[in-house]
């Protein structure tokens, strides 16, 4: 089957050079994903990413002022990712019900590799978002990063999904809240699953944690 090619936009805030330029860049995130899942954010430096891909530290710079701010693309890319997914599941769905149920799927399924995206494996992407995503925003430049923008496509995500709650409930008051809790709460539950499996309730073979929320959900609205 012929690969697709599709290309996520990315705010050019994040980057002082776009890595999807040149295969450099694409070289430095795609390394960059795999480093961070296997040596944890606090152990993963730009030192590091430059011995493992062959280049000068100071070369990386020139994509990204800081591991932060790298770790910022990512989970910008991640979410802008999950939106085209999102839309492309849902856009020709005319039942609201059907609808919401896609959306809470999409959100709490485990992740497959997309091969639209070559150098992007989603997977670890994934596992990197789970662990290390809200280290994007519990630090005290959350403030000034949101009003640069920085965590739009994520609001993006929540933003659609909250519009298909209201489609199903018009009266729901807490949207937002619930989509929210949705993503944040599926994350912690597989984040669980391969680590404290006994505070969790997922079972091998089975989607539990779609199933989970797709029960609280419908029965929250």
């Amino acid at each position: 089957m012929e690969q697709l090619s599709i290309h996520i936009n990315i705010s050019a805030e994040l980057y002082t050079k776009d890595p999807n330029s040149t295969d450099l860049g694409r070289k430095i995130v795609s390394t960059s994903i795999e480093m961070i899942d296997e040596l944890g954010f606090e152990s993963f430096n730009f030192k590091k990413l430059g011995q493992q891909i062959g280049s000068n530290e100071s070369s990386i710079y020139r994509y990204f002022e800081s591991k932060h701010m790298l770790l910022l693309y990512l989970n910008a890319w991640y979410w802008s990712w999950v939106e085209y997914k999102l839309v492309f599941a849902t856009t020709n769905i005319k039942s609201s019900k059907v609808k919401l149920e896609e959306a809470i799927h999409m959100l709490t399924k485990r992740i497959n590799v997309d091969n639209s995206f070559s150098y992007i494996n989603e997977v670890i992407l994934h596992r990197i978002i789970i662990a290390e995503s809200s280290k994007t925003y519990h630090t005290k430049e959350v403030d000034a990063e949101n009003e640069k923008g920085y965590f739009k496509p994520y609001k993006r995500v929540v933003q659609r999904v909250s519009d298909i709650v209201l489609e199903n409930n018009p009266t729901y008051k807490f949207p937002h809240m619930l989509v929210s809790t949705i993503i944040e709460g599926a994350h912690k539950q597989r984040y669980f699953s391969d680590h404290l499996p006994s505070l969790t309730d997922t079972e091998k073979g089975k989607n539990n944690i779609v199933n989970f929320y797709t029960d609280l959900v419908f029965k929250v609205i």
